[in-house]
């Protein structure tokens, strides 16, 4: 008999105590997810998240004592946390949007998205998938693959990593090429597996290999990589 996995566990961050109700609500229903925390603060977040070691979280922007965006810096700069974290905000903002995937969040999620989103993110997250929508993938590119390496004089904007050249001790094979390639274009695994013809097991031991190889924490960073590698 086959041992069931253990359910995805969820730290929920937002100075709404409404909404992070609702989240519980949405999430604790889902046989396969369980929320253990939740946090009205940023400082609030780190302390959870070191006492519980969450597989995701769920993390707010605009948050009294220490935003989001911050803590989401500070949660992934401790080697002791392993945790994902998608930024679920009110505002479609590409500073939000850039400032948190720089700060290391692996997940962008809009506060108006559908429960069928958010748990899909959760899910997504805790296979180690980033989660983000095609147009903002795009989005995204487009900011990183032309951004000028940050000055101080641009210290209080968006810090986006400079566009530098990506060299690979462990070059990827022309089979991880085409598996970083159909990343790069957000498909999923099942998507890419159907695209090349492979098991859906094989995509997942390629891009384990490709994110080893470019030293990417997720997918999302990849996708960044592959667009300056010239591969999309």
């Amino acid at each position: 008999m086959t041992t069931p996995a253990p359910p995805i566990r969820v730290l929920i961050v937002d100075d709404h105590a409404m909404l992070r109700a609702g989240f519980r609500t949405i999430l604790d229903t889902q046989p396969d997810i369980t929320v253990v925390a939740e946090a009205a603060t940023g400082a609030e977040a780190l302390a959870q998240a070191s006492a519980l070691h969450p597989d995701v979280i769920t993390m707010d922007v605009q948050m009294p004592d220490m935003d989001g965006i911050e803590a989401t810096r500070r949660i992934v700069a401790d080697p002791a946390i392993a945790a994902a974290i998608a930024i679920v905000t009110t505002f479609d903002r590409d500073d939000y949007l850039y400032q948190a995937l720089d700060a290391g969040a692996s997940g962008f999620l809009l506060k108006n998205a559908g429960a069928e989103d958010l748990i899909a993110a959760v899910r997504a997250l805790a296979a180690g998938d980033g989660m983000l929508a095609p147009e903002v993938t795009r989005r995204v590119l487009a900011r990183f693959a032309h951004a000028p390496a940050p000055t101080a004089a641009a210290a209080s904007g968006p810090v986006i990593a400079p566009t530098a050249p990506v060299v690979l001790v462990d070059p990827l094979t022309d089979r991880e090429a085409e598996v970083l390639v159909l990343l790069a274009d957000a498909r999923s695994n099942a998507e890419i597996a159907s695209a090349l013809f492979i098991g859906e097991a094989t995509v997942k031991t390629h891009v384990s290999r490709i994110l080893q190889k470019l030293g990417a924490r997720d997918r999302v960073q990849a996708v960044v990589l592959a667009h300056r590698m010239g591969l999309t």
